[in-house]
């Protein structure tokens, strides 16, 4: 074989290459968006819940605010309350209480996430998080999840207060 069938055969294989890379792109720009499509669509049903969730507990204990979560950190929302009581030294404290929970906007790396952080009387009680792979999600235990750190918010809450 001379050097030009060489050539013509090395730039047969570039050229082939370049068109199974452009193929694999195109397949995975259309699975991105199927996967983007996927996370909106579980969002939107376990924001519902953390927000009637986190309502209730609201209602329960009068003083709590309620706030919808929409920013670049995710969707949810948080209930939050600012009490007064003696401290140390005799002096009047400012107690801060708040319990915030969202599910992390899309990224490359195609999970569901499930952040919560909740704080009572300015302690940190908890932070966690849980997440599984879009093609893999199981939302029976989102919700259950969900349930489970709003009902412990508020066990430790009561107890607490």
């Amino acid at each position: 074989m001379d050097f030009q069938q060489r050539l013509e055969k090395a730039v047969q294989r570039g050229t082939r290459a370049n068109e199974e890379e452009m193929r694999r792109a195109q397949q995975n720009a259309a699975s991105l968006e199927e996967a983007r499509g996927l996370h909106t669509k579980f969002r939107l049903e376990l924001s519902e819940q953390i927000e009637a969730c986190l309502r209730q507990v609201a209602h329960h204990f009068p003083g709590f605010q309620f706030a919808t979560l929409v920013s670049d950190l995710g969707w949810g929302a948080k209930i939050t309350r600012d009490d007064f009581g003696p401290a140390d030294g005799g002096k009047r404290g400012n107690y801060f209480s708040r319990l915030e929970m969202a599910i992390r906007p899309f990224s490359e790396a195609r999970v569901l996430e499930l952040v919560a952080k909740g704080t009572i009387r300015n302690k940190e009680v908890f932070s966690r998080q849980q997440f599984q792979r879009l093609d893999e999600v199981d939302l029976t235990s989102f919700h259950s999840l969900i349930d489970f750190w709003t009902l412990e918010y508020a066990e430790l809450y009561a107890r607490q207060r």
